[in-house]
């Protein structure tokens, strides 16, 4: 299979091995709009991507197999297009693959941006409140957006989170005949709907009043809708070192309380996934609220009091016990769901948990630490050191 990537300037935008692979296809594959962009002298037989796409690919190559094919895909097929999709359904050595200019290369340009020091997510399928995460104080964003109403989706969410300044472009039909860019700032954005085939570019300019946060763990506590089973901020930083997330490591965060493990666990590392047990379900629903405005939408929230609840979920490669530690099974189940290379990280502080913790020691070896932690505070008309409760920490890599 060829796959073509195919700019808004369409057929005569393609160079002439993309033309030759496109006349030369018994059947040409793509959205609506790509077929429609390649003109009727073209002679394959013309075929709509299925809905839902991805579950019916097999059984549609099944249908042509031993036809030349010809996938059309929007400009380089490889960013977040389908020629991925297609070289993990058919093998990367059954597709060639023909790109053009990527959007945000054509986007780039336009704006006299350098493409390497720009961040690019897609909106497109996926939450918009992913942008949140990525916002930070002389970012350059890319926001590829599924619709005519996402410029203003975007500008609404950053005035939300506090960069209402921040200029934005958007910018319509890249490469082609109408192609058309419109800007503006985020808090002040008027523009009606334009074309749905738009891209946003984001200067991310804070309010003065803003105290923008952070990417490294270890977010204020203030950050967080909590009902105080909150794992506070110094002990969450070790926490997250201890955790060490790594791209396409799933964390169990087993007694999710307010779900800062897991949401920084997401944010310290964007292709890291995560899934977190809270059997309450005010918390619950209260960590899907902080995930979305912490920018990490795609956490995944379990309602259910472990071990019970962690059973059928995907095997973890990290997991973190914080609440939870002293009942019965939930530190063994844990360590039992562990593949060998594994972590496992709990911490407690009652002296129940750490007996809990203290068994799993003798028998598994790790990293056994007390953590105190003190801050100033009044004392009439002086000042103190106050302690906090001190919790002991367990970190063992399971061989």
């Amino acid at each position: 299979m060829v796959v073509v990537g195919i700019g808004a300037d369409g057929w005569d935008g393609l160079a002439p091995p993309a033309r030759r692979a496109v006349t030369d296809a018994e059947v040409l594959l793509g959205s609506r709009r790509q077929l429609d962009l390649i003109g009727p002298e073209v002679q394959g037989e013309r075929v709509e991507w299925p809905t839902p796409m991805l579950a019916a690919l097999p059984g549609l190559f099944e249908g042509l197999r031993g036809r030349r094919v010809c996938a059309l895909a929007s400009g380089d097929p490889m960013f977040f297009g389908v020629g991925a999709t297609l070289c993990r359904v058919l093998g990367p050595e059954s597709v060639r693959v023909l790109a053009q200019p990527s959007s945000a290369s054509l986007a780039c340009s336009r704006l006299g941006w350098a493409l390497q020091d720009v961040t690019v997510l897609s909106g497109v399928g996926r939450p918009l409140d992913r942008l949140r995460g990525a916002l930070a104080p002389g970012r350059r964003l890319l926001v590829l957006v599924g619709d005519a109403d996402g410029p203003a989706a975007v500008a609404s969410l950053l005035a939300e989170q506090g960069y209402g300044p921040s200029p934005m472009a958007a910018l319509e039909q890249l490469g082609g005949s109408h192609e058309r860019i419109r800007r503006g700032r985020a808090d002040t954005w008027s523009h009606p709907p334009g074309d749905a085939l738009v891209l946003v570019g984001v200067e991310c300019e804070p309010s003065p009043s803003l105290v923008p946060l952070a990417g490294v763990p270890g977010l204020p506590d203030d950050a967080y809708e909590h009902d105080g089973q909150l794992t506070k901020r110094e002990i969450r930083a070790i926490t997250l070192a201890r955790l060490a997330p790594m791209p396409g490591q799933l964390l169990w965060d087993v007694g999710g309380g307010a779900g800062s493990i897991a949401i920084e666990w997401m944010r310290a590392e964007p292709a890291a996934r995560a899934v977190t047990v809270e059997r309450d379900p005010s918390r619950a629903a209260r960590i899907a609220r902080n995930a979305a405005r912490l920018g990490v939408p795609d956490l995944g929230v379990v309602v259910g009091a472990a071990p019970a609840a962690l059973s059928g979920l995907p095997a973890p490669d990290v997991v973190f016990v914080g609440g939870g530690v002293s009942a019965e099974g939930v530190v063994p189940a844990c360590w039992a769901a562990l593949p060998p290379g594994g972590r496992l990280v709990a911490n407690s502080v009652t002296l129940q948990g750490e007996r809990v913790l203290l068994d799993h020691h003798e028998r598994h070896g790790g990293d056994l630490i007390r953590i105190e932690i003190q801050r100033a505070a009044p004392v009439g008309r002086l000042s103190a050191w106050r302690p906090a409760l001190p919790v002991t920490q367990l970190t063992v890599d399971k061989t």
